[in-house]
């Protein structure tokens, strides 16, 4: 079996950019990674630095990561779906876009929209149109429409509307990252994933599949509601997800960590902590540890 692609979201900072990624996703012994290019809550950016680019390809190849893998997460504000803000959003996609491009890294996953004020038909139609416009340029960036959980008036509630999108788009350079938190809130049993993966290469191909995150679910399957919670710490379980990150049919596919930080108590006053590390060691161990949020939480109280 091909070594695990395994990794986690981490901060891109603007005085580090894509070097501090890289150790940040060496710090979780991790070999990918994705990142937003900004805040995530906005569409502001800043200027690449060539100069930090070229450390983090050094740092990397020292530590075989391969950039072919890395993974760009567009901000949730942009709403390709969204009539008044249309403009807009094809603008600020088409730029991040040519960020990915700077940076070297071909995937940029994106939340397909929500029907905001529209019909879901004329949301999925602006969805098409703008994809259409955003990926008519030069860049070798591939798009990859993320698995939605259905809340509210999202859209890629299921692998029919992604596939109408992807169908309607018709280019090469559109891609699906699969969540499977969001897949078994939107309704799909993960316990018998074969058959779900058997699903999406009817509808959609397992050729445009690119990326996968790895999340559990605090809630049960069906609940449309979209959270998070730590590998084996939820609904879906850690041998579920373990067969889903070792299928064999997704060997070559990175697999991302979007897991919750876990809280605990610093002189009474609450802080945070990535969990990623030790949820990558249980994962490439193939162990669950049941007290990892308990022994965390202890390690860095005072």
């Amino acid at each position: 079996m091909k070594e695990l692609i395994i990794g986690s979201h981490v901060s891109f900072k603007n005085d580090t950019q894509l070097l501090g990624s890289v150790k940040e996703a060496l710090s979780y012994n991790a070999n990918t990674f994705m990142f937003y290019t900004g805040a995530p809550q906005n569409t502001n950016r800043g200027q690449i630095n060539d100069a930090l680019t070229l450390e983090a390809y050094k740092l990397m190849r020292e530590n075989n990561i391969d950039l072919a893998n890395i993974i760009v997460h567009a901000p949730y504000i942009v709403n390709l779906a969204n009539s008044n803000n249309f403009d807009f959003s094809v603008s600020f996609l088409i730029n991040e876009t040519e960020r990915c491009s700077l940076l070297g890294i071909k995937y940029l996953v994106l939340h397909p929209g929500s029907a905001v004020n529209v019909t879901r038909d004329i949301a999925i139609s602006n969805i098409i149109r703008g994809l259409k416009l955003i990926l008519d340029t030069n860049y070798d960036v591939m798009i990859l429409l993320e698995t939605m959980a259905g809340k509210g008036n999202e859209i890629g509630r299921d692998f029919e509307e992604l596939a109408t999108i992807i169908n309607g788009v018709s280019s090469s350079k559109l891609g699906v990252c699969l969540d499977t938190c969001h897949i078994s809130d939107a309704g799909y049993d993960i316990s018998n994933f074969d058959e779900v993966l058997l699903e999406f290469d009817k509808k959609i191909g397992l050729d445009k599949l690119k990326c996968l995150h790895i999340n559990d679910s605090k809630n049960e399957r069906g609940s449309h509601k979209d959270r998070h919670e730590n590998i084996g710490f939820g609904y879906l379980g850690f041998n579920n997800l373990l067969k889903i990150i070792y299928h064999e049919k997704l060997q070559n596919i990175p697999k991302i960590l979007e897991t919750p930080y876990i809280t605990y108590d610093d002189n009474s006053k609450e802080r945070i902590y990535p969990p990623y590390k030790e949820e990558i060691a249980m994962i490439r161990n193939k162990e669950f540890d049941k007290d990892m949020i308990l022994n965390i939480r202890k390690a860095n109280q005072t």
